[in-house]
Order: C-alpha cells, then sequence, then structure tokens
C-alpha cells in the first residue's frame, strides 16, 4: 500500500510539517497551553433537579425500538434484568377484619422474597355483590398509607377545596382506598420500605441516608448505598420495584379480582413507584402516576433514584412507556407546574402517533402545592371509573370513620413483627446477590448457541451499563492539528470531536516513515494517556517504536479526564460527582455516565474513526495497561467483531474489590453480571493475552471455548506486543 494512501487512512492533509524531534512533552499537546477540551463532560453534571425533556420518535417504529431499550435500562438499574428474581412462596396472610359503612379493611403480610416482608392494608367492597371486581394497587409515597393532616390544618384545606370533609379527609392516602372500594374495587394499598409495618428496612437508611458507612462495606457482607451494593445494583428503590411486582402477584391470587383488570395509582413517592411498575409490568391496564409526571425535579428522596435509571431519560419518557394504555395525571404548584406545555403535549403526540390520543390527561390544578387531595382524587377516580369499566353515573367521595391504630396496625401478638436492622439487611442483600449468581451460573455457556445467548442477556447488561453504541460512520470527526517528521515515523497530534454528543478529546497518532504499513492499527491505553507512548526524553517508548518499525501504526488517546483533560496535571483518584450533600451513588449516577462508562464511549468514538475511514485497516487491536484493561474490555463487549487482539495487564483488579462508588474504576452493575472475568469471555471473539492473573477464570475460559470463534484466550507473566502484529 502507498504512503500516500496510508497517509489518507488515518491521518488526512495537515496544517503543519515539522523536521526535528520531540524534546519536550509539550510538543505533544494538541490544544495550546491551559486550553481544555471543547468537551460537555467538563460542564456541570445532571442532578435530579436538571430538565428532562421528552423528545417524542417520529414513527410508531422508531418509538417500539426506543420502548424496548428503556424497558431494559428500567429492568436492569432496578436490579431486574435479565430475569426477574424466583417467584417465591409468599404466604400470604390477610386477618383482622374492620368493617365500615360500604367497604371492609383487611391487615396483609407476605414475603416478596424469603423472609422479607410486604406489609399493608386491603381495602373491598361490601355493596352485598358477588363475583370478581377490578383491583387497584396503591403505592402510598412519602408520609405513608397513615399520612394525617391533622386537625389545625383542615380548616384551610376545607376552606380551598383541597379536601370535602374534617374527619376522613385527613387521611388522604386512605381517602382513595375507602371511594375506590366503595366504588366496586378491590384495593391494596402496601408500605414502602420504613414505613408504618415496614421496619426490617428503616425509615432513616431507606429515605434519609446520608453517610457512607465503612463499617457496612465488604465484599463478603455489605449494606444498601455502599459501593458493593451499587456494584450488585441492589438499591431501595428496586427492593421497592420488586415489592410493587409481588403486590400485583397477591392481587392476582384473591378469589375476588378480576386480574384482567388492574390499575396502579400512587402520588410524590408512589407516582414514582407507579411509573416504574407500569413500565416494566404488562398486568395493569390503566395508571393514575399523580406527582411525579414532571421534566423538572425527578424526585428528591433516596427511594426514588437509583444508578442508570434516568441517564439519557426522565420521568416523562418512561411514564410514555405505559403508552398506548389510559394513563392520567394532574399538575400542581410544585415540579409538575410546567406540564401543560412541558411534558403533557409529548405524551399528547406519542399517544397521537400511537393512535390512542384519548388516553391520556393532565388536568391543571395549579391552585394547589403538591397534592393528591380530593380534586386529584375525583380526576382519578372518573378516569378508573372508564377505563376499568365501572359504569358508574354518580361518583361523589364520601367521608368515612378513620381507622384507630389498632385497626390498621398489620402486626399485633398473634402476628408478631418480625426483626430487622443490620444484621437483616446484610442478610437480604446476601440473598439478593445468591439470585443474581444462580441466574448468572445458569446462562454460562457450553456451546455456540448458549454464548450466543450469554451475550444477549449479560453482554447486553454490560452494553446498557456503558450506554453507548458504536457511533455510526461519519459521526466522528478528525479536527486537524500538527504533523512532525522523525527519522523513522510520522507523528501527528489531533482531536476528535463527536458533535452529536458535543465531546471531544486529543489523540497523537504515529504512523510508520521507512517501513510499509502492515494495515495495523494498534489503539494504544493508559492511564497516563497519550503521553504513555514517549519516554521523559520525548522520544517514543522502546514498545511503541518497535511495534512502528513492524509495520504498524499506533493511535493514542487522552481519554475523559486524562492527559489535556486536566489542568494540573495530576491523574484522577476520585470521580466527580453532584453537589448532592447526601453520599448516595445514585444521585450522581441515576443521571450520570461514570468515568469508566465515559472513558469506553471515547475508546469507542476512536474505535468507530479508525475503522470507518475509507481505507479501513486490515486489522485493529488495543494495548491497555495501568488500569486501562477494563476500558479496553468494554470497549470490546459493544464492538468485538471490529477488534482483532486484545493484550492488557489487569493488574489482578477486580470491581469487587472497590469500597468507593467514587473510585474511577467504579462501575455500577459490574459484579452482578460476573465482574472481569466475565467481561474476559464476552470477548471470546477477539484474541485477548492478559497479564496479571495468577491463571485464567475459568468463566473466561468456558466463554472461549463455548463460543467457538476460532480465537483464544492467553495468560502471560508480561504482555508480548509483537503477539498483536501476528497474522
Amino acid at each position: 500500500m502507498s504512503r500516500s494512501l496510508c497517509r489518507r487512512l488515518l491521518f488526512p492533509l495537515v496544517l503543519l510539517v515539522v523536521n526535528g524531534s520531540l524534546t519536550h512533552a509539550q510538543d505533544m499537546r494538541v490544544y495550546a497551553e491551559g486550553e481544555l477540551p471543547k468537551d460537555r463532560r467538563l460542564g456541570p453534571m445532571m442532578d435530579l433537579d436538571g430538565y428532562f425533556p421528552f423528545e417524542v420518535p417520529n414513527s410508531v417504529s422508531h418509538w417500539k425500538s426506543r420502548k424496548e431499550r428503556l424497558r431494559k435500562q428500567v429492568l436492569l438499574a432496578t436490579g431486574l434484568w435479565p430475569e426477574l428474581p424466583r417467584r417465591t412462596p409468599m404466604k400470604p396472610v390477610v386477618h383482622g377484619r374492620v368493617q365500615r359503612d360500604g367497604f371492609t379493611v383487611e391487615k396483609v403480610y407476605f414475603e416478596s422474597v424469603p423472609n422479607h416482608f410486604v406489609t399493608g392494608l386491603l381495602f373491598r367492597p361490601d355493596d352485598g355483590k358477588s363475583g370478581k371486581r377490578p383491583a387497584v394497587l396503591c403505592p402510598h409515597g412519602h408520609g405513608g398509607r397513615m399520612q394525617d393532616y391533622g386537625a389545625d390544618k383542615m380548616p384551610e384545606l376545607l376552606a380551598s377545596g383541597a379536601e370535602k370533609f374534617a374527619e376522613s379527609g385527613r387521611f388522604p392516602k386512605l381517602a382513595r382506598c375507602v371511594q375506590l372500594a366503595r366504588m366496586g374495587c378491590v384495593v391494596f394499598i402496601f408500605d414502602m420500605l420504613g414505613y408504618e409495618d415496614s421496619q426490617q428496612i428503616s425509615y432513616d437508611l431507606a429515605h434519609r441516608f446520608k453517610t457512607q458507612r465503612p463499617e457496612m462495606e465488604n465484599s463478603e457482607s455489605w449494606g444498601f448505598f455502599s459501593c458493593q451494593a451499587e456494584s450488585n445494583l441492589q438499591s431501595i428503590m428496586g427492593v421497592q420495584t420488586w415489592n410493587s411486582i409481588r403486590c400485583l402477584d397477591f392481587l392476582e391470587l384473591l378469589p375476588d379480582v378480576d386480574a384482567s383488570r388492574i390499575a396502579v395509582t400512587g402520588g410524590s413517592g408512589g407516582g414514582t413507584q407507579t411509573i416504574l411498575l407500569c413500565a416494566i409490568d404488562d398486568r395493569p391496564i390503566a395508571a393514575f402516576p399523580n406527582g411525579m409526571v414532571s421534566t423538572s425535579m425527578q424526585g428528591g428522596c433516596t427511594c426514588e433514584n437509583c444508578s442508570l435509571l434516568r441517564i439519557g431519560t426522565g420521568n416523562v419518557e418512561l411514564a410514555a412507556l405505559f403508552a398506548p394504555k389510559p394513563q392520567a395525571m394532574t399538575a400542581a404548584d410544585d415540579w409538575t407546574r410546567n406540564m401543560m406545555t412541558r411534558g403533557y403535549p409529548s405524551l399528547k403526540e406519542l399517544y397521537s402517533i400511537l393512535g390512542e390520543e384519548q388516553n391520556v390527561y393532565c388536568r391543571p390544578l395549579l391552585e394547589f402545592p403538591h397534592n393528591y387531595n380530593y380534586q386529584s382524587r375525583a380526576t382519578m377516580y372518573r378516569w378508573f371509573n372508564k377505563h376499568l369499566r365501572l359504569d358508574l353515573i354518580d361518583i361523589v367521595e364520601k367521608d368515612f370513620v378513620p381507622l384507630t391504630k389498632s385497626e390498621a396496625a398489620v402486626w399485633n401478638d398473634a402476628h408478631p413483627q418480625p426483626g430487622g436492622g443490620e444484621a437483616y439487611e446484610r442478610s437480604l442483600t446476601k440473598y439478593l446477590a445468591e439470585e443474581a449468581e444462580r441466574q448468572l451460573q445458569s446462562l454460562l455457556p457450553n456451546s455456540k448457541a448458549e454464548f450466543q445467548r450469554f451475550n444477549d442477556t449479560i453482554g447486553e447488561a454490560f452494553r446498557l451499563i456503558v450506554g453507548r453504541k458504536l457511533p455510526a460512520a461519519g459521526k466522528v470527526s478528525r479536527v486537524k492539528g500538527e504533523k512532525h517528521e522523525l527519522a523513522n515515523y510520522w507523528l501527528f497530534t489531533d482531536r476528535l470531536r463527536s458533535e452529536d454528543e458535543a465531546e471531544e478529546f486529543p489523540i497523537v497518532s504515529v504512523y510508520p516513515k521507512t517501513n510499509q504499513w502492515s494495515g495495523d492499527v494498534i489503539i494504544w491505553l493508559d492511564a497516563e494517556g497519550k503521553s504513555s507512548m514517549f519516554d521523559d526524553n520525548g522520544s517514543l517508548s522502546a514498545e511503541v517504536e518497535a511495534l512502528v518499525l513492524s509495520g504498524a501504526a499506533v493511535i493514542s488517546p487522552d481519554l475523559f479526564q486524562q492527559g489535556e483533560f486536566l489542568r494540573n496535571g495530576q491523574k484522577v483518584s476520585r470521580q466527580r460527582k453532584v453537589k448532592n450533600p447526601r453520599e448516595a451513588a445514585s444521585y450522581s449516577f441515576c443521571y450520570n455516565d461514570t468515568l469508566l462508562a465515559q472513558r469506553t464511549h471515547d475508546c469507542l468514538a476512536l474505535l468507530s474513526y479508525v475503522t470507518n475511514d475509507e481505507h479501513a485497516p486490515q486489522r485493529v487491536s488495543i494495548r491497555a495497561a495501568n488500569g486501562t484493561g477494563t476500558v479496553a474490555l468494554l470497549t470490546g463487549v459493544v464492538a468485538s467483531d471490529l477488534i482483532h487482539r486484545i493484550a492488557l495487564d489487569t493488574e489482578g483488579f477486580r470491581f469487587a474489590s472497590l469500597k468507593d462508588y467514587l473510585h474511577p474504576q467504579f462501575l455500577p452493575g459490574a459484579v452482578r453480571y460476573g465482574d472481569l472475568p466475565v467481561l474476559l469471555g464476552l470477548n471470546a471473539t477477539s484474541s485477548i493475552q492478559v497479564a496479571g492473573e495468577a491463571s485464567i477464570d475459568p468463566i473466561a475460559k468456558q466463554c472461549f471455548e463455548a463460543s467457538h470463534a476460532g480465537t483464544f484466550l492467553e495468560q502471560v507473566s508480561k504482555l508480548n506486543l509483537g503477539w498483536l502484529l501476528e497474522k
């Protein structure tokens, strides 16, 4: 291949030719001294108070594709991918029946997983009729199911029209259950973790967590919000989502419930639960997520956030996953105040595209603050009357005699409250981890077809965690920099830019001058960035020079937060987080990619640029050392068919060893899906030389054997980079 053709391949016409040698590190700079890349990621991080518009796809097919992707993201973030946990025996107990005018109330508890109890109250119609009834599930939201406005506040609420009755209006969560039961529905209102009778996980832990607990951080036993919990995608939100799914299971078991007519409604934090449950469970046919469908604040509680959930999306789009089924809501004088102009029009547009515009509704009630008051409830009653086919003519909420504390308490002497605390917390996270491990083991491949299934499930999990596909041809462009001519090679300093993502990063490319280019391109990854290709005198390192003299082109980036991204030149020891003072990973990584994911995005952009050139190289391989092996392997999981070989030094790293969610290598879910051995195995379509390991892990070996890709995984004491060029 001619030299001119090779130049067009990787390095189009340049701006400057300099004869001589490199004598200073600054000669390898792409940006002017003090200048940083023009990269949006250097700006403020997204947080829960950001702006989350829903951009409606322009066709049904595009929406179906987007919907499938988002449902996977929700399942992944809540710890429910690729399979739901086993539906173990619930052992439901219903007791303590209380009679009221037009309805009855019973106390309920059951196990959503072994020894984890869901508690709540079951309301049934008492109208003399028999047969199966529609059912409504009510996640109550903050304040608890027994929320009491208090007698002193009632005159104000009555005067404003927010409530209708001085006595029963004090209990807005129970009021909707009572009215729905009187309308002919079976209603179950269940406790969020830490509220009322659900005390195995405390209120302070579930909803007021502030500070990391070193004593609950251990790779063998851990608590929620720890680095280990996040690495296993275990969260309060995830547990509550599973509890919600099991509540639907409970309702379906009841002999008087028509399982084909189930609706869900909750307000505030209960609205968040309604959104998520209806996004991933097909059983509800109508929904009323109140107070949380908004392009503004997405939910301030630790129970409303979990890592990975809202990266690239928001509550309006998550609510849209229920479309085209009927759902309604209200807007109030809170973070939903702009719904009538931001959010609701997008929902109407989507429903219109799907041919069901009448199935979505938002009522403006801006005269009221954040609520699920009488006016909002009245809107919900009318909505469910229509879509649960109750066929009632007169729907007016009526007064009722409130429940006493003993009437509402699930636990008593005959039904003693189960234990909780830190020991229980550790046992729950252990059970969830064992359940995830059981799923992983059941998917380990022994044949080519099984390897494909493994890649479609566990590989898909890692692809969802990375959150970025390989950029399409033409989406990554080179911004020309300088060209240096030296004795044996050409050196180029450029930048790569993705306009769609508003991201860019600097690269240095070295191209053989005296030898013919072999068609090999080596992507050189290192914790020091592109400067790692050079020695202290500014000359190519012996390893890089050997590759170039053998005919390979070598290209190295400063990945995000490496090299020229840093003003002081010091390596990042802890990644950035949002300003929220509470030390929960989800406040940052519910909305933002981790540093490791962002660096993988850069490597994918570089890979796309190299392979999509008009004169693509014959082989692209990766050398990764000094902590960048995880970047190489994650890149391979996304685009393994483009990578010929990978030479990496793991340095014995395992995600399970991390104890700080701000560590640069932290990646939510990495331990749940098999850690580094599975990442190695998922790259079985590329040959891999790996140093830093005492031996080849059996899982990685099994994947390579099952893939039948004609590749191999070799353990070495030291990387032999000449191997990358072997045919």
